[in-house]
């Protein structure tokens, strides 16, 4: 195996352009007492040399002790929300002067602890975190020390934090409500696993839909499981073998919708079941019929919590609990009628 190239030093930047350490020192750390021409020379040496400053070193300098670097702990970096999302915190970390080291958990509690470890031993200034974990007490020592945390999309537990999430509940709720309204009674809901906070929160909106429209929740048309589209077109499949199968979906993720269209179009059901699912995403408007869904707003909830962290950094502490709105898009997948929806027994949410 070949040895690694020994990287450049401001040593060797120094002896490539013949001025002194010092001068060298002066320009890369962008400080005042070097000539423009000095500056010239210093900066030539170094693109010749590929020289490119010690960032860690640097830190260690910095009057703030800051290192610059911001941690962010998504679950899974590929899925179209955290994707969005960890764009909107580097896009203001990036107007801050500062990198964004962002992990995936991948629903591991085992790994998020890990992970998050980690990114502390390499002294990042603030950590965002989308947890999986039912217990958050391991980070209480960092929060008494004052390490700015800020949690995403899920509050922690046991564990007094700022968090920036959106109306899971209400835009459970309003799904819900919707394909009441277009006449289904038989309204199937396939979420994520138990004990997730989302999760719990979508499920808590849609029985509160139900119930408010004196309608039976019906556990045969209820699941909850691993964000997965096979498992739930598998779920989906076995629900439409029922001797009462559900007329509608509500989909409590975009892994899950997926799964759920997938299902009904194996089945030849498309167009003929009403879907609603939680979350947009770009193939929704060109699907057939075009998916109606709950839209968060990721970029809103990367922003603040970013903007959060700097301004605690600053000194001032973010707001304690920062919701943002959801709303409904209806597109036609979520207005397929019920079979109530011109009888007299159609039942409305108030």
């Amino acid at each position: 195996m070949a040895d690694r190239l020994r990287r450049p030093t401001m040593n060797d930047v120094a002896k490539a352009a013949g001025v002194s350490l010092k001068s060298v020192s002066r320009v890369i750390n962008d400080e005042v007492g070097a000539s423009a021409e000095t500056r010239q020379r210093v900066l030539d040496a170094a693109g010749k040399l590929g020289y490119r400053r010690n960032e860690a070193a640097h830190a260690l300098r910095r009057s703030d002790g800051r290192s610059a670097t911001i941690g962010l702990v998504l679950e899974d970096i590929s899925n179209p929300f955290a994707a969005v999302l960890n764009r909107s915190v580097e896009r203001v970390a990036s107007e801050k002067g500062s990198l964004v080291l962002a992990v995936s958990t991948n629903a591991d509690p085992d790994r998020e602890a890990n992970l998050i470890h980690r990114l502390l031993a390499r002294a990042v200034d603030a950590l965002l975190i989308m947890s999986c974990r039912r217990d958050h007490q391991f980070l209480q020592p960092e929060v008494d020390r004052g390490v700015p945390v800020i949690f995403v999309d899920r509050p922690p537990r046991h564990l007094a934090c700022p968090t920036v999430r959106v109306a899971n509940s209400k835009g459970a709720h309003d799904a819900t409500a919707h394909l009441i309204n277009n006449g289904h009674h038989r309204i199937a809901f396939l979420g994520d696993r138990p004990a997730l906070y989302t999760a719990d929160e979508r499920t808590r909106g849609y029985l509160r839909a139900l119930r408010e429209a004196g309608l039976q929740p019906d556990p045969a048309i209820q699941w909850r499981g691993q964000a997965d589209p096979e498992q739930a077109a598998a779920v989906m499949l076995t629900m439409l073998e029922l001797p009462d199968p559900p007329t509608a979906v509500f989909a409590g993720n975009n892994f899950a919708a997926v799964g759920v269209l997938e299902a009904l179009g194996r089945a030849e059901m498309l167009g003929r079941i009403a879907v609603v699912g939680f979350d947009d995403h770009d193939l929704a408007p060109v699907m057939d019929p075009p998916l109606t869904v709950i839209s968060q707003d990721p970029e809103a909830i990367g922003r603040i919590a970013a903007e959060g962290v700097f301004s605690w950094l600053d000194g001032v502490a973010p707001t304690r609990d920062v919701v943002v709105p959801v709303r409904l898009i209806s597109r036609g997948s979520g207005e397929i009628a019920g079979p109530y929806a011109d009888s007299g027994d159609r039942m409305v949410s108030r």
